[in-house]
């Protein structure tokens, strides 16, 4: 990996499906046909003392049933190989300065450490993003130093400029005011 360069967490191997090697997947990513293609090597994070410590996986297949994602393993034949490899967490090498390719999407490395404008006047910084069921939040750092979160949809954050390294928003009144009686 290069300084350019993160590890992504892309999903964990949940428990064996089957008796031919298969493992349930849960996804940590928006675009799992790309991050689990026929060939995709995966890195994996598991304790130490495990026998997958340092080694990496390739992706045979991902199948789907009853809506969930089933991963098929280069070397992975059977169930008792499959169960070796349950709770591991499934690792890509992600370049910094790659953007995702749908318009209006980012990685939240791209994200974390931007400035936050509100009516041309700087109010904070982006400290990091988390992803909610109904919508992502920002959650910045005011100037003043609390944390304010911030839904991550169009109304309210109406211009991202990563090359310029700010972020536009138009929140309601009140989330970053008080409001006078």
């Amino acid at each position: 990996m290069t300084s350019n360069q993160t590890s992504l967490r892309v999903g964990r191997l949940l428990k064996a499906h089957g008796l031919k090697g298969a493992i349930k997947l849960e996804l940590y990513t928006d675009s799992p046909k790309e991050r689990f293609v026929p060939g995709a090597v995966l890195a994996l994070q598991v304790p130490e003392e495990s026998q997958w410590f340092g080694k990496t996986v390739t992706v045979k297949e991902v199948r789907w049933y009853n809506n969930q994602p089933v991963i098929f393993l280069e070397g992975i034949e059977d169930r008792t190989q499959a169960e070796t490899l349950i709770k591991a967490i499934l690792l890509v090498d992600q370049d910094l300065n790659e953007t995702p390719t749908e318009p209006d999407a980012w990685y939240d490395q791209q994200l974390v450490g931007l400035k936050v404008y509100r009516d041309g006047i700087e109010v904070g910084s982006i400290s990091q993003v988390q992803h909610m069921p109904a919508q992502d939040l920002l959650i910045i750092k005011t100037l003043d130093d609390k944390e304010v979160m911030l839904p991550f949809v169009k109304q309210m954050v109406p211009e991202v400029d990563i090359a310029g390294g700010k972020i536009t928003i138009t929140p309601p009144m009140g989330l970053f005011e008080e409001i006078e009686d």
